[in-house]
């Protein structure tokens, strides 16, 4: 036993004695092995801190790998001495020149090993996928600093909404005029013949013939400046007060005398959205009349705008009546409006 102890000195042997060095320790250990197997021996905890270099390296000659993770060794051949095993060649690595002495691998280890192979497989066959690269957020050089801030963020919104509202509410404003022929017994009964719609602006949103639903018995050219020629491809009834409620619907209508207007259409406008600059207290004082009376669109027109309509004998323009009623609100709007908010009329 003291001689098996003796080959176990990791200390290099001599040379000559290599041989028989190692077939005594090889017996050894596969008695060792044997005895482990049949429960003899306790299986002896040795580290696996070479394990990965036996993985590394391919197996050398007359090397056969085995089940316990040793190296066996083929014996020599007889005609080879024991000087050409020991020649002048370099002496290599102990446990590397040795491979019997390498201690078995643990299996947890082999475990280990085992599944970071499997997974660098399945990482190196998943297909490559090429990320994109974020592109950088713009910043806004219009961006005004105070908007970051709340507490400043509340005046500016404030200002913006009153700067929305004043220039909403033109938009949402129109002006009407229309002319009107006689129909019915002797013509009493007033037909809408001809409509004008402009917007706070003066441009023309509507401007259009009507065909009344009865007989036309009198023209009222002198005022309506309508004849019988303009009748031929005049659009209905029905389907001109479409057109015309479509675009008042919502909106602020200034008129002169609009209660006749809207009579004409057979349609009742919301008072709170009605603005009559025959009854506007405040204009009639501008054109230095009295209060509460009723004044004329030609005489306010030629008082306040300085500008003469409705002249000569070839009748009334429904779009120049729309156009110095809009001009006319103006002058007083916001006076006026004030009121209103003030003063809401009753529906």
């Amino acid at each position: 036993m003291s001689t098996l102890l003796l080959n176990l000195d990791f200390g290099e042997p001599p040379p000559k004695k290599t041989l028989e060095g190692n077939a005594k320790h090889r017996k050894f250990v596969k008695k060792r092995r044997l005895l482990e197997r049949r429960g003899f021996l306790n299986k002896k905890n040795q580290p696996s801190s070479n394990v990965s270099k036996l993985h590394s390296e391919p197996p050398k000659k007359r090397e056969t790998p085995q089940v316990d993770g040793t190296w066996k060794i083929s014996p020599l051949p007889k005609n080879k001495t024991a000087a050409s095993s020991s020649g002048s060649e370099q002496p290599l690595d102990k446990k590397a020149s040795v491979p019997w002495l390498t201690p078995a691998p643990s299996q947890k280890a082999v475990s280990v090993m085992a599944k970071a192979d499997l997974l660098g497989e399945f990482q190196s066959s998943l297909p490559k996928i090429k990320s994109h690269p974020t592109r950088p957020q713009k910043k806004d050089p219009q961006k005004n600093p105070s908007q970051d801030t709340p507490q400043n963020s509340t005046p500016v919104h404030s200002e913006n909404k009153c700067s929305g509202a004043s220039q909403k509410m033109p938009r949402k404003m129109v002006a009407i005029d229309c002319e009107m022929v006689g129909t019915g017994p002797k013509g009493h009964v007033s037909s809408l013949a001809r409509c004008s719609i402009i917007n706070y602006n003066g441009d023309v949103l509507y401007d259009e013939y009507i065909l009344p639903p009865c007989h036309i018995v009198d023209y009222r050219t002198r005022w309506s400046g309508i004849r019988k020629h303009h009748m031929v491809n005049a659009t209905p009834f029905k389907i001109a007060r479409g057109q015309i409620l479509k675009i008042l619907t919502g909106k602020i209508v200034v008129g002169h005398a609009i209660h006749n207007d809207f009579k004409a259409l057979q349609y009742f406008h919301p008072k709170s959205l009605t603005r009559d600059t025959s009854h506007i207290p405040p204009l009639n004082l501008k054109a230095d009349c009295p209060e509460n009376a009723t004044i004329s669109l030609k005489h306010l027109t030629k008082k306040l705008l300085n500008r003469d309509i409705q002249a000569g004998k070839s009748g009334h323009s429904s779009v120049e009546d729309a156009q110095a009623t809009m001009e006319l609100y103006k002058l007083v709007e916001v006076e006026w409006e004030q009121h209103l908010a003030q003063n809401p009329p009753k529906d």
